[in-house]
């Protein structure tokens, strides 16, 4: 049974609220502002500027598209899962099980805990374009609630799963997945850069760790494994 880590676990929560405060109690929430601003108008500049990437981020920030990122995680997993016995192919499975449990509760705590009713940077500046208003295809280029990022929280939940229960391997594919499928949405205007940077990464850095680094997630892997219907529940059945 895997122990509790203690003081990184405290640590790794310092971090995070040192990272939420820094954003959330200076003015215009202090130097974080210009580096939101800078990013949003950078890409919407390339979106007036560039065909191509208007069409780019029209299509990555698709619906269908979201599909792709829960494609490229299952990618990962499925190596894995490949390559293990019927047990640990099962164990693989409710990891994943695990992982998603996690993750709702985690986004749950978050919206309530951190729910400050923030709009995306394409519904605040008026000096600026919206995708929508350049092209006839449903793309997401707007959020009323933007902060914290659900979806780069979710991929942040998988980068720390990867690292927990496989390999440093799968953890560094999985970080090149959250920058590629949460980029696009600051890219649009959907999301600031801290919603996902600050916001999604605060969560994760407080609440992650007392699943990962304590028993936590392995008395729940251990439990669905005793009680889902099923084969291969111990080593020994292989």
């Amino acid at each position: 049974m895997k122990r509790t880590y203690l003081l990184p676990i405290l640590v790794m929560n310092l971090l995070g609220f040192a990272l939420f405060f820094s954003w959330y109690l200076p003015p215009s929430h202090g130097f974080w502002f210009p580096i939101d601003s800078g990013l949003y108008h950078f890409f919407n500049r390339l979106i007036v500027e560039n065909h191509t990437f208007l069409w780019l981020v029209a299509i990555t920030n698709n619906r269908a598209f979201d599909a792709c990122s829960l494609l490229c995680m299952g990618l990962v997993m499925l190596h894995y899962w490949r390559a293990e016995s019927a047990y640990g192919r099962r164990r693989i499975v409710i990891i994943g099980l695990v992982m998603l449990l996690t993750a709702v509760v985690l986004n749950q705590l978050g919206q309530n805990l951190l729910h400050l009713q923030r709009r995306s940077p394409s519904l605040v500046f008026t000096d600026t374009v919206r995708v929508s208003e350049l092209l006839p295809f449903p793309t997401k280029d707007a959020s009323k609630d933007s902060f914290p990022g659900d979806h780069g929280m979710m991929l942040l939940i998988f980068c720390g799963f990867m690292l927990r229960y496989f390999s440093v391997r799968a953890f560094a594919i999985s970080l090149v997945i959250f920058v590629v499928f949460s980029l696009p949405r600051m890219m649009i205007g959907a999301h600031w850069f801290t919603d996902v940077f600050v916001g999604s990464l605060t969560v994760v850095l407080v609440g992650l760790p007392w699943c990962l680094l304590t028993p936590l997630s392995d008395k729940l892997v251990n439990w669905f494994n005793l009680r889902l219907p099923g084969k291969n529940k111990h080593p020994a059945n292989n």
